[in-house]
């Protein structure tokens, strides 16, 4: 999801932060239990290249005060790979593996700007940049590979991109970042009038 201007959930989140990582931590969280019933059992976790230049802004989660669009983007895809990492920690031994994937830049209507970009920004997107992007089948293939293939069987915490593992940003492999950014979703999901504020650590 790319916002090119600050828009925040129902509950005060902001929205790309929400939705590419508060949603996903909630639901996969969730549904420990039933993964670790299921056993074995699988996650896997959209991530992207993006993720490198992205920073964890601890003081200011919702960017209330220094929103910019990859800004945020980058936060949240940084996020993700700190969750699938932190998640794969507390998950040792249980039976389930969790792993992320960078499918690549896919041609569908939430990659292009739209109405809430400016022009400008449309314009150059769609000319240069759609003729290159991976179709939504292309897409999938790395994410079905990490959900059913045998050769990843047991293989969890990692992070991959076009059907084989690679190592993310160093940013990424910072464990008390993931333990913390944890600890904060987890206050941030269980109370929503936070609206904007990073819960107290």
């Amino acid at each position: 999801m790319l916002l090119y201007r600050r828009h925040e959930s129902a509950d005060g989140h902001e929205l790309t932060f929400a939705v590419n990582h508060l949603g996903h931590f909630l639901l996969t969280t969730l549904l420990m239990d039933r993964l670790k019933e299921s056993t074995p059992s699988r996650v896997v976790i959209l991530g992207s290249v993006a993720h490198k230049v992205g920073k964890i802004w601890f003081d200011d989660l919702h960017l209330t005060s220094n929103y910019r669009v990859f800004r945020a983007y980058a936060q949240s895809k940084l996020a993700n790979i700190l969750f699938t990492r932190e998640f794969a920690r507390r998950l040792n031994g249980a039976g389930v593996t969790v792993n992320a994937v960078d499918p690549g830049v896919v041609a569908t209507p939430i990659a292009a700007p739209g109405r809430d970009s400016v022009s400008l920004v449309r314009v150059v997107f769609q000319s240069l940049l759609l003729p290159i992007l991976r179709t939504p089948d292309k897409a999938a293939a790395p994410v079905i590979h990490l959900a059913t293939s045998p050769d990843v069987e047991g293989v969890s915490g990692r992070y991959f991109k076009d059907g084989r593992e690679i190592e993310p940003a160093p940013a990424a492999l910072d464990e008390q970042t993931g333990a913390r950014l944890w600890e904060m979703s987890e206050q941030l999901v269980e109370n929503p009038a936070c609206n904007g504020h990073t819960a107290p650590l």
